[in-house]
């Protein structure tokens, strides 16, 4: 089992199928989907016509590594990403997985400042909770203490800075707008006290998922860009989940309007259908590599899979064919005002996020922000709200790799009454779980 204690998997749910944003088990029991499998079901389960996709492809082509070599699955879909990408994001690196995205990412800046003449610049700059996957490098980059201190000693150089949870900074007051730039200033410094020289990537989520999604303030990544360009690092957007509709756009950085010079992507990219990651860059990042011998010595044996590009691309047939972004922008703020109704529970201290993609922060006292004890999370969230909101018939996460929160993040296919099925499992175990504290 993955992310898993396992001491105590005698009695676990097995899930057998799935259908729109519904699963069920194997006793036949019913699921709302309120994480979209873990962030990745854009379209909803069981659709057919990616499956007949899959099916297509293992016919035609099952497998053929991309080592030197290309098939018309891997073409297309570059193609397609490229030309749909923001700016000159026009070369695709296919991967198995988001962390391998990342990973890949992270050597891929590494040796274009080597191919630069800087071969110093090799240090990257994240925030703090924010996760970026759990191979060696991918979890060097990630700010999440208890994730990573089992496996340490890791990668070295990397460097956190304060990630934009604006409900957990109150020095700031109702500045929002300063407090953005007081954020983004952090990188700066950070990058200063490092060495310029030194520093190859910022890692950034468009809407960071740990800790119960951090929007960005406003002028955060206008400025967090100007930051990577007077120190030339390069400013890597991490979209495994909020890329494909999550937020509304194809995008995340095309929401909140910046350029990255590489943007990393999976779940999304075929709603979890088949695994797929992709590392999109720009074609200066891009240019050293293509000279002469130059060699990157990268990639994996799965990379590009034939049958999962095949599935990708019926998956982003169907984003585009259905309006799906369109959707998830006009029931965004539907869905944000269901479960702002939760706001009069005295256990809701915050809600926030951004198109189909909402934390909810629990607290102790509203008035003070007062946060839960070990042992509270222990008896509380992990003891009651997790397993009471299942037994309820809603899949979702109750966290506490941070603050306590509970992370909703729905297939895109959503509608009014499944954001009222949530809102009512959820207040029914969070009244409970208020009694319970």
């Amino acid at each position: 089992m993955h992310f898993t204690r396992h001491s105590d998997t005698a009695d676990i749910p097995v899930i057998a199928r799935g259908d729109g944003p519904y699963v069920w088990d194997t006793t036949g029991k019913r699921y709302l989907d309120g994480l979209a499998g873990l962030f990745a079901v854009q379209v909803g389960h069981g659709r057919q016509e990616l499956a007949e996709a899959a099916a297509k492809q293992a016919r035609e082509l099952a497998y053929f590594p991309l080592w030197g070599h290309a098939h018309p699955a891997a073409i297309e879909l570059s193609e397609r990403l490229a030309s749909a990408a923001p700016g000159d994001l026009n070369r695709i690196f296919l991967t198995v997985s988001g962390g391998e995205a990342v990973e890949t990412a992270w050597k891929l800046a590494k040796q274009y400042y080597k191919l630069r003449g800087k071969p110093i610049k090799h240090k990257v700059v994240s925030r703090s909770l924010a996760y970026h996957g759990t191979s060696a490098g991918a979890l060097s980059i990630t700010g999440l203490p208890g994730a990573k201190q089992d496996f340490e000693p890791l990668v070295p150089s990397t460097v956190r800075v304060p990630n934009t949870n604006f409900y957990r900074a109150p020095e700031h007051g109702d500045d929002y707008a300063a407090f953005g730039r007081w954020a983004a200033d952090q990188i700066a410094q950070a990058i200063e006290l490092e060495g310029p020289d030194t520093v190859a990537a910022v890692f950034l989520e468009p809407l960071q998922n740990t800790g119960g999604c951090f929007p960005p303030p406003p002028g955060y990544f206008e400025r967090v860009r100007e930051i990577c360009d007077e120190h030339d690092v390069l400013l890597v957007s991490d979209e495994v989940i909020c890329a494909f509709g999550r937020l509304g756009t194809d995008f995340g950085a095309r929401r909140y309007g910046y350029q990255p010079d590489i943007l990393t992507t999976a779940k999304g990219l075929t709603s979890g259908y088949a695994p797929l990651g992709a590392v999109l860059i720009s074609d200066a990042v891009a240019e050293p590599f293509r000279t002469g011998a130059t060699t990157f010595m990268h990639g994996s044996t799965y990379g590009g899979h034939p049958v999962s590009c095949a599935v990708a691309m019926a998956n982003l047939d169907i984003l585009e064919r259905e309006g799906i972004y369109d959707h998830v922008q006009a029931n965004e703020q539907a869905f944000r005002s269901t479960l702002d109704k939760l706001r009069d529970l005295p256990i809701v201290g915050d809600v926030r996020g951004a198109g189909y993609f909402y934390g909810i922060e629990l607290v102790k006292d509203t008035a003070t922000k007062e946060t839960f004890t070990d042992a509270e999370c222990e008896r509380i969230l992990r003891g009651l709200v997790s397993p009471a909101l299942f037994e309820r018939g809603l899949y979702c996460r109750a966290d506490d790799r941070g603050e306590p929160v509970i992370q909703l993040s729905p297939p895109l296919v959503c509608e009014q009454h499944h954001f009222d099925e949530m809102e009512q499992i959820l207040r029914s175990t969070l009244t409970e779980a208020w009694q319970a504290l």
